[in-house]
C-alpha cells in the first residue's frame, strides 16, 4: 500500500519547504471553502490545476483519487436541485423541480471539493510524510498530535499488509464470500485478528523504541532552511488568498 504516490520528483513543488506549503494550504483552501459565490471555487479550481501541472503530477493516479471524491459529489448532484429554493428550470418526476440556484449551489460545492484536493494532493502530495512531519515540528504543533500523524502513516500500511496476508490464508482454505452466517463469522473474525495482531505489535514496537532511548520526542538531525523560490510562492499564494477574500467580501 503505497500512500506517497507523487512524493517522487524533481518539480517546483516537490523542491519547496514543506513549511511554507503547509502555511500558505491552510489559508487558502480555508477560503475557498467558505466560498458562496461560484467565482472563487471556478478561479480557485483553474489555479489548482495549474499547480497539478506544475506539479508534474501523474494523470491517470490524480483521476482515480478525483473520482474517488466525485462519487460522494454526484450524491449531492442526485438530491441539492430538485425542490432546492429559487427559480424552476423544469420538472423532473410529479412535484420535483430543479431550480436554477440548486443547479449553481451544486456546482459551486464540485468547483470547491475539486480545487481543495488537487491543490492539496499538488502541494502536500509532493512531499514525503517524514518532511510534513518535520515541518510540523518546525511549526511547534502539538508533539502527541505529530506522533499520531506519523505513526498512523507508518504503521497504516503495515496493517493493510497484514490485513491482506489474513485474506490470502482463508482463500488458501478455500473461503468463498456469500451472504450467509459462514461469511459474516468468518470477517468478524478477520476483523478480531487484525485488532489482535495489531495490539501485539504495537506493544513490540513501543518495547523497541524504548530499548533504543525514546522518551517521547523525536530527535530531528536536518533543519530545513527557507530559499528564494520558497519566499516567493508563499508571497504568491498569500496575495491570491487575500484577493479571494477581497472578492468575497465585495460579492
Amino acid at each position: 500500500m503505497h500512500l506517497e504516490e507523487f512524493a517522487e520528483g524533481e518539480s517546483f513543488f516537490h523542491r519547496l519547504d514543506p513549511r511554507v506549503k503547509l502555511l500558505t494550504l491552510g489559508p487558502y483552501t480555508a477560503v475557498i471553502a467558505v466560498a458562496h459565490d461560484p467565482v472563487v471555487p471556478l478561479a480557485a479550481l483553474v489555479l489548482s490545476s495549474v499547480m497539478a501541472v506544475v506539479a508534474g503530477l501523474d494523470r491517470k493516479k490524480l483521476l482515480n483519487r478525483l473520482a474517488a471524491v466525485n462519487i460522494f459529489v454526484l450524491m449531492l448532484w442526485l438530491f441539492i436541485p430538485f425542490g432546492y429554493p429559487g427559480e424552476e428550470l423544469f420538472f423532473a418526476a410529479g412535484p420535483l423541480t430543479v431550480t436554477k440556484e440548486g443547479i449553481v449551489y451544486v456546482l459551486t460545492i464540485t468547483m470547491k471539493t475539486n480545487a481543495i484536493v488537487v491543490a492539496t494532493i499538488a502541494m502536500l502530495g509532493t512531499s514525503e510524510i517524514f518532511s510534513l512531519a518535520h515541518a510540523f515540528v518546525h511549526l511547534k504543533a502539538p508533539g502527541k498530535l505529530v506522533h499520531l500523524f506519523f505513526f498512523f502513516y507508518r504503521y497504516i500500511s503495515v496493517l493493510h499488509e497484514e490485513y491482506s496476508r489474513l485474506r490470502r490464508a482463508m482463500k488458501m482454505r478455500s473461503f468463498r464470500p456469500r451472504t450467509n452466517m459462514h461469511t459474516y463469522k468468518s470477517y468478524a473474525w478477520l476483523v478480531g485478528m487484525l485488532l489482535v495482531s495489531s495490539y501485539e505489535r504495537s506493544r513490540r514496537i513501543y518495547n523497541a523504541m524504548l530499548c533504543r532511548g525514546f522518551s517521547g520526542r523525536f530527535p530531528v538531525i536536518d533543519h530545513f532552511s527557507l530559499r528564494k523560490h520558497d519566499i516567493i510562492f508563499g508571497v504568491l499564494m498569500s496575495t491570491v488568498t487575500i484577493t479571494f477574500v477581497i472578492i468575497l467580501t465585495l460579492s
